[in-house]
Formats: structure tokens, C-alpha cells, sequence
């Protein structure tokens, strides 16, 4: 029904942003790797995934064609709904996720909020033939190998502070540098949090 929405962004939550286009606020559900290109204030062109269930319908925005086709793949996975797959984009990027899922890393995939063992199991042997080949991003998804202890140990540090899982890792993800100690990583994340409180 919905394609894209062009228009200016009015709003921006932990997980879902409102887009202002001819005078209608559409209130869109997004990842945190959607959030991560946006600005208030700003025009953009979000593409659209309509989501109808028998008492509700709702609208799945993201940033890139990339992005909506992977959800739609997720999404197309047995007992894997709408909130999971904009879980595992918040998580991990289109090219991480090709990447474990041709390597059968079900350990990397199972950390993701929502994902178990068994599910992430599900996800590589119904999504193998079906994900983009060309697009994997084995280099990442080295350094997220390297990096998993940290990361992990800066979650649990944020989790102890009484933030959520999604936020948590969130702003364990936006945080970019390689070379960095828990102490440092976790000072950024917080930085991360902070500014989004007071967009």
C-alpha cells in the first residue's frame, strides 16, 4: 500500500520516528540503524512496510532499500514477527546478518534480543539460499567475532544501570572505535543516551 513516505522528520523515539508529510504525522516503527541516519528536522525518504493484523495495523519504516528487503526475509521466518525483525536491524546491519547466516554462526545470531538458539537455527536454514551472496560483510562480522567480550561486558554495565536491553545495546553499538577499553566504551555509550534525551 505504502512504498516510501517523503517528508520531514517531526519526531524521533528509541524505536519508531514521526514523518510529517502534506500536514498527516505518520508514526513509523524504525530500527536503531534507521535512527542512526536521521535528523530532526530534516526531509527524507523513508520506505514503508504496511503491517496489518486483525486488531491493528501499523507502519515499518527504513532508511534503505537494504534494510526493508532483509526485514521482509526475517520477517518471512516462522514465528519471527515484526518486532523481532526491527530487533535483529537494531542489532546487526543487512550485510552482518548475510554474513552469519552463510557461515552458520548461529552463536552470533542468537545474541540478538528476541533470538534464541532455535530460532537463529530457523533463520539459516530457511534464509541460506535465499540472502544476498554479494553482500556480506565477513570483515565486520570478524571484528564483531574479536569484539564480543567487550561489547558484551559494556551491556551488562549499562543493564546494571537500570537501562533496558534495547537501549543498552543500542548505545553499545553506536559507539564506532575498534581500539578502546570497557571504561572508555562505556563512557560513550552513556554520552550516546544522554544526547538522544535531549533531542
Amino acid at each position: 500500500m505504502y512504498s516510501y513516505i517523503k517528508g520531514i522528520i517531526e519526531e524521533i523515539d528509541l524505536d519508531y520516528i514521526v514523518i510529517e508529510n502534506n500536514n498527516v504525522g505518520y508514526k513509523i516503527n524504525v530500527s536503531s540503524n534507521t535512527i542512526k541516519n536521521l535528523t530532526l528536522g530534516e526531509n527524507y525518504k523513508i520506505y514503508t512496510k504496511l503491517i496489518v493484523r486483525e486488531d491493528d495495523m501499523s507502519l515499518c519504516g527504513f532508511f534503505t532499500k537494504e534494510e526493508m528487503n532483509m526485514f521482509e526475509l526475517l520477517t518471512s521466518v516462522s514465528k519471527i514477527g515484526p518486532k523481532v525483525g526491527l530487533s535483529t536491524l537494531s542489532f546487526l546491519t543487512p550485510s552482518q546478518i548475510n554474513g552469519y547466516i552463510l557461515t552458520d554462526d548461529v552463536a552470533k545470531l542468537s545474541k540478538v534480543p528476541g533470538i534464541g538458539k532455535k530460532t537463529a537455527e530457523r533463520i539459516i536454514l530457511e534464509l541460506k539460499d535465499k540472502v544476498d551472496k554479494l553482500n556480506v560483510s565477513y570483515e565486520e562480522t570478524l571484528i564483531e567475532n574479536t569484539n564480543t567480550s567487550l561489547k558484551d561486558e559494556g551491556i551488562d554495565a549499562l543493564l546494571s544501570l537500570g537501562y533496558t536491553q534495547k537501549e543498552a545495546s543500542e548505545a553499545i553499538s553506536s559507539v564506532k572505535d575498534k581500539n578502546i577499553t570497557t571504561e572508555e566504551l562505556i563512557k560513550k555509550a552513556l554520552a550516546y543516551i544522554m544526547s538522544k534525551s535531549l533531542r
